[in-house]
């Protein structure tokens, strides 16, 4: 019985984020980035200048650059690290060339996202803000659509309760604490009802849900407070490392971006025929893309909607070098320490074995060492997720309860505890049900899009028309 159930989830989870959904979410990113006039190549800069400097005078809750960290602390997690090396070793190097165009093209997207979540917001009295596809799916398509908006925020819910906030996040954790402490499982223990544990995995999960607890009960400032310190930091230790790693094998490089570029094309002809199509890894990599930087998705200008900012053109901007960040910095130096180091040839492993033995090969530290770094980076990397999803998790459901606070504060506790037992959750199903809800996400979010694409432009327009006036 549980193997047709997981197989149906399998079929369904294929379904959702097959290739109608990806054309989707590609479709909207190029329709965005051709009204908008490639802004995201011409404004970049702008965009970067702003994500440092707050906005005077701006109403809403933490600075626009607070909202950018907690939108970056949901997204750059384990799917820079391991998603991108599963990307490449199931569709080839040339996944990561898909993956740079998906993210180039979600840059439009995520401007859009987070110009329209400023644009429709509700802010309160007490300076409490609210905002997202939820709402600008209710005000800027119409109150006729609300039942759209509301599909949207249920599957926000599910998606941080069960999914990428908690379960897949925490496991990515437990992992790899457990394969640097004790990769044997030598110290173990008995937990009743659940099986043996390394005492590793029993330390990590304790301490895990302490310091969420610590964090989540404060609310969204101490949310971004702690995102604001961790996601540059950690941020700034990977680029470095990886520059380092970059550096020290600078003449492989130019054979790699070739072999790259050549994969994204005509993959036979660097696979061997192992990977034989340029639709599968046009597929992977433009999938790990979307699931990396989350653009279409929807979840990030829920966090845009919180900014002190009085101009949605300026948070839609600083919204959309998060995608710049997560994806063309952070996953394409992930991708590129694979591929010139060879670890995706290498049979045997997966997931973050591949960048793991990547980082021991490439680096010019002691193996243990540069797998000492790559589990501190992980172990960072999706704690801030888990943060993240929960504030987005927390707005989702508040507004399905019409703004009652009663049962947003016991989903947080059911947040912390999912968190407590994620260690110890390893029924496939969960994380197939996970990635459905991910993607149906997407879809609610990406018809508003392509519906309000016209005030996104308008908002554009009218925004550097009076900026250059000004001047």
């Amino acid at each position: 019985m549980w193997s047709a159930i997981n197989s149906f989830l399998v079929q369904v989870d294929d379904l959702v984020w097959g290739v109608p959904l990806m054309v989707l979410i590609m479709a909207g990113g190029l329709l965005l980035t051709v009204r908008l006039g490639v802004m995201q190549v011409h404004k970049l800069p702008l965009a970067l200048k702003w994500m440092f400097k707050n906005e005077e005078d701006g109403v809403g809750e933490i600075s626009s650059f607070s909202a950018l960290c907690t939108a970056l602390s949901a997204t750059i997690g384990t799917g820079n690290i391991v998603g991108v090396a599963t990307a490449v070793c199931a569709g080839g190097p040339g996944a990561l060339f898909w993956m740079i165009v998906a993210a180039f093209l979600g840059m439009a997207t995520k401007y859009s996202e987070g110009l329209l979540a400023v644009r429709y917001r509700v802010v309160a009295e007490d300076g409490h803000s609210l905002g997202g596809p939820f709402y600008y799916i209710e005000q800027g398509m119409g109150k006729k659509w609300t039942w759209l908006a509301k599909i949207f925020a249920f599957f926000g819910v599910c998606v941080g309760l069960f999914g990428i906030g908690t379960f897949s996040q925490v496991n990515g954790i437990a992992s790899a604490v457990n394969g640097f402490f004790d990769p044997q499982n030598l110290y173990c223990v008995t937990l009743p009802s659940l099986g043996s544990y390394s005492w590793s995995v029993v330390v990590a999960s304790l301490l895990l849900a302490f310091c969420v607890a610590a964090v989540l009960i404060g609310g969204v400032k101490r949310i971004a407070k702690v995102s604001q310190i961790i996601v540059p930091f950690m941020a700034v230790i990977y680029f470095v490392v990886v520059g380092i790693l970059i550096i020290c094998n600078i003449s492989h490089v130019p054979a790699a971006v070739v072999t790259i570029v050549t994969a994204a094309f005509n993959p036979k002809a660097v696979t061997g025929g192992v990977v034989g199509s340029m639709i599968v890894a046009m597929q992977k990599g433009v999938a790990r893309g979307i699931f990396s930087n989350e653009a279409g998705l929807g979840s990030a200008p829920i966090a845009a909607a919180a900014a002190q900012t009085n101009e949605p053109v300026r948070q839609g901007l600083v919204s959309m070098t998060g995608t710049f960040l997560d994806t063309i910095v952070i996953c394409t130096l992930t991708g590129l320490s694979i591929v010139l180091t060879g670890a995706w040839q290498v049979e045997g492993l997966q997931g973050v074995e591949v960048t793991t033995y990547a980082f021991q090969h490439g680096l010019p530290f002691a193996p243990q060492f540069s797998s000492f770094i790559l589990m501190i980076c992980l172990v960072f990397f999706a704690f801030t997720t888990i943060l993240g999803w929960d504030y987005y998790s927390e707005r989702c459901l508040e507004y399905l309860t019409g703004g009652n606070m009663k049962p947003v504060k016991v989903f947080r506790w059911i947040y912390i505890f999912a968190v407590f037992i994620g260690p110890y959750m390893t029924v496939s199903a969960v994380w197939t049900i996970a990635d459905i809800f991910n993607g149906l996400m997407a879809i609610p979010n990406m018809i508003a899009l392509f519906a309000l694409n016209g005030v996104v432009v308008k908002e554009t327009r009218d925004f550097f028309a009076a900026k250059k006036h000004k001047m």
